[in-house]
């Protein structure tokens, strides 16, 4: 059955297609689809799958050769031990590899030019991109319907969660970045989290290790994602309940910590075959400063600031008001996390991540805030708070598509932002 929260996925997701495909696919633009740290993120396939090489010795006949741009230049390669090697990690590229084949394989059966980079790759790895946002979507409606928010609620909250946010600019706009991908593992863990605290399923343990890998493999630090559980859990006891039934099956706790440990174990096998050496830091001296974070920055400023470029996260804490009424135990697992995610992502060295649009760090923790919005829609009895809520949403729904139209087009700078620019352009699209 298509309940009407399905329906506006698969509504949601063609209008996507038709917005992707007229974007991206056209006779110039697909060379954008791969671009900045994507570029590193992707280089592991044709690294494996068509050059054979590790350490990147492609790099300067494509990027600098054959499909030179000097407005998409970007070299991800670092060194370690007297080897060159790729600075990003390699779970983007596993979770594009399907889509990357399929891409090989059509390029060899139409002669094509099968070398990684001419058009079919990059299209098929917006596909990728769109798969993953049908993911992230179908899992964080899964979600809502175990805390029993109804099918419009559902639907309105999905809507917020790809046109209020920077979801949608990082299906479309940077389809090779790791946020959308991210954001869809990130959703499928806290469904199995929270179905795991529910019936205590053995599968799901095991699920949840396999999530967990791909999830570090892909961006290391959103292993933080484990500090939620107290928030699935719902309560101190099912939390303890869990811990209790995961400690006692053995061969199931024992399995997925190796099958974690396999997935995981995918980089530092990348690193011995580069460098000789299992482990590696790509990063050198970049790093986190955690007695100087700016949070204040971060949430806040003309810069970055994710309440200024995407308000609908700031108004869905609204929903922090009834977790407090209903279950402190909630609201403060919650609210812990949130705190504590923000402290450590404030704490980079580049704490608003160079150029990108809004917050970026915060796209695969949308499921958390959309939870949040919900819960608002879900526990509003005053028709007419209701209705304002809802009238809010939507302006803030307008206000960040436009702000996503100004950021394509240059209009917001993807770094050097400030007051007198912002208000400069601010709501407006006549400028271009």
């Amino acid at each position: 059955m298509i309940t009407p929260s399905k329906a506006t996925i698969i509504l949601l997701m063609l209008l996507m297609l038709i917005v992707t495909s007229n974007l991206n696919w056209g006779k110039k633009t697909w060379v954008g689809i791969i671009e900045s740290d994507g570029k590193g993120y992707y280089a592991y396939l044709p690294a494996i799958f068509i050059y054979n090489d590790l350490n990147f010795g492609f790099f300067d006949e494509i990027e600098k050769e054959k499909y030179f741009d000097e407005n998409l230049y970007y070299d991800y390669r670092s060194w370690a031990h007297g080897n060159v090697i790729n600075k990003y990690y390699c779970g983007t590229a596993l979770a594009e590899s399907p889509f990357f084949l399929v891409a090989h394989s059509l390029a060899h059966l139409f002669d094509l030019d099968a070398d990684g980079y001419s058009k079919i790759y990059p299209v098929l790895i917006s596909i990728a991109a769109l798969f993953y946002l049908l993911v992230g979507l179908f899992f964080l409606n899964s979600t809502l319907r175990l805390y029993n928010i109804s099918e419009w609620h559902s639907s309105l909250t999905i809507i917020a969660a790809l046109f209020g946010t920077n979801l949608f600019y990082y299906t479309v706009g940077e389809a090779g970045m790791s946020h959308v991908f991210s954001f869809a593992f990130i959703s499928m863990f806290i469904y199995y989290s929270k179905s795991y605290f529910l019936d205590l399923d053995k599968k799901h343990i095991l699920f949840l290790a396999m999530l967990l890998g791909i999830i570090v493999l892909i961006r290391p630090l959103n292993v933080l994602i484990v500090l939620i559980l107290p928030f699935t859990a719902g309560s101190w006891l099912t939390l303890k309940k869990g811990i209790y039934t995961l400690f006692n099956r053995k061969l199931w706790f024992i399995f997925s910590i190796v099958v974690f440990a396999v997935i995981v174990s995918i980089q530092l096998i990348i690193y011995k075959i580069s460098t000789g050496h299992f482990l590696v830091d790509s990063y050198g001296e970049e790093g986190f400063n955690f007695l100087n974070p700016h949070i204040i920055d971060m949430l806040f400023s003309y810069k970055k600031g994710l309440f200024l470029y995407t308000p609908i996260f700031l108004i869905s804490l609204t929903g922090g008001y009834f977790l407090w009424r209903t279950n402190k135990f909630e609201f403060y697992s919650m609210f812990g996390f949130l705190a504590f995610i923000t402290y450590v992502f404030a704490s980079w060295w580049m704490w608003f991540y160079g150029g990108s649009f809004s917050s970026r760090v915060y796209v695969e923790y949308i499921p958390l805030f959309m939870i949040l919005l919900a819960i608002t829609l879900k526990e509003i009895k005053l028709r007419w708070i209701r209705r304002l809520y809802f009238s809010l949403i939507i302006l803030i729904i307008i206000v960040c598509q436009i702000q996503t139209f100004q950021y394509r087009y240059f209009q917001i700078h993807w770094s050097d932002m400030n007051k007198e620019k912002y208000w400069e352009v601010f709501m407006r699209v006549d400028k271009l």
